[in-house]
């Protein structure tokens, strides 16, 4: 696979960093470098690319800024001299995030990370076969999610944490309830209270508007409860 890539970074040295990195990977196409996101956005707009490297402190309109107008099919990875963006970088949904100087070897694991994204894009579009599987940002890392081990999501707030069939702990991410709930099947997961969607094939007892997960109970809302009843008579559970 081959991703198109563009730069944009007001700081000369750094643009002609990445850009010798990205001509020495052979699976990355530079289509352009810029030197602020103001002059960069007529092209992207004419001809999106998939990944852009953004520097996020830059004059006019930082990068922060200017990655929530780009097109949603471009993905970036942000690149900064400064790690307290770090949790504003995962907020506005970045693939990834390099602190500078930025090594060639974290730069080749950060777009390794993009093909690994761009790859399960492509097969899920390419095919009718249900989605098994996603990616989440935990802790700085890239993480691929079962979807058939998923128990059930619970919102926080900025943060979900997902639950998980054998593991204690769940994976946190910051993200939101909306943002994950799109990428859910929404024939196998449902929303039943403002904080929590639950996986269908996981739900084995309710009990007084209740699911019960082990020692965990997870209310059912009366604003979702309808859209759960249907979910719940389409799979022939008799609910009373």
């Amino acid at each position: 696979m081959t991703l198109t890539c563009a730069i944009i970074d007001d700081e000369p040295l750094a643009v002609s960093l990445l850009e010798n990195y990205v001509l020495k990977t052979s699976f990355l196409e530079l289509r352009g470098t810029y030197n602020s996101a103001v002059n960069a956005l007529p092209a992207l707009r004419e001809e999106p690319v998939d990944l852009l490297f953004l520097d996020i402190q830059m004059a006019k309109l930082s990068g922060l800024e200017f990655s929530q107008v780009l097109d949603p099919r471009i993905r970036v990875i942000f690149t900064t001299a400064f790690d307290q963006y770090a949790v504003d970088s995962y907020r506005v949904n970045a693939l990834d995030y390099l602190l500078k100087p930025i090594s060639y070897a974290d730069f080749l694991a950060s777009v390794n990370k993009a093909v690994a994204w761009f790859e399960l894009l492509r097969k899920s579009s390419a095919s009718d076969a249900p989605v098994d599987r996603i990616f989440v940002r935990s802790e700085y890392r890239l993480l691929q999610i079962e979807l058939s081990r998923v128990l059930y999501i619970e919102g926080l707030k900025d943060y979900v944490k997902i639950y998980l069939e054998g593991e204690e702990r769940p994976v946190l991410s910051l993200m939101s309830m909306k943002k994950l709930e799109e990428m859910l099947p929404p024939d196998r997961f449902v929303r039943v209270h403002r904080s929590f969607i639950v996986h269908a094939d996981k739900i084995k007892v309710i009990e007084r508007n209740r699911i019960v997960f082990g020692k965990e109970y997870i209310p059912i809302s009366e604003n979702y409860k309808p859209h759960f009843l249907e979910v719940l008579e389409r799979r022939a559970i008799l609910f009373k």
